[in-house]
């Protein structure tokens, strides 16, 4: 389960579907260069995990929209706090990793 909910794309659907409701097209562009093939299938994930929940709208196109559970409401605290420490420590991290290629392009 660690793996599953540790995922890139799965810690970035939730943290795009912590800021509430939304439909497959406008999640695949707030969450950014993700497949439409890996989207869906990290939405089935959440799903089938209790995370997410689908909501079809019968509708002509049918609508479909993704929102949290209580359960992906609790998962997107500690997603969003990692998200938080990321943005916090950019510089760092960036400033690390320029050190890392100087050192290996020395050797």
């Amino acid at each position: 389960m660690l793996a599953r909910i540790s995922d890139k794309w799965t810690l970035l659907v939730v943290r795009v579907l912590g800021q509430g409701p939304r439909r497959f097209n406008a999640l695949r562009r707030e969450v950014g260069e993700i497949s439409q093939k890996v989207l869906a299938s990290t939405l089935r994930d959440l799903e089938e995990n209790g995370f997410v929940t689908r909501t079809v709208t019968p509708v002509t196109p049918p609508q479909v929209e993704y929102e949290l559970t209580d359960l992906g409401r609790e998962l997107f605290k500690p997603v969003q706090g990692i998200a938080d420490w990321v943005v916090a420590n950019s510089t760092r991290i960036e400033a690390a990793r320029a050190a890392y290629a100087k050192r290996r392009a020395r050797e």
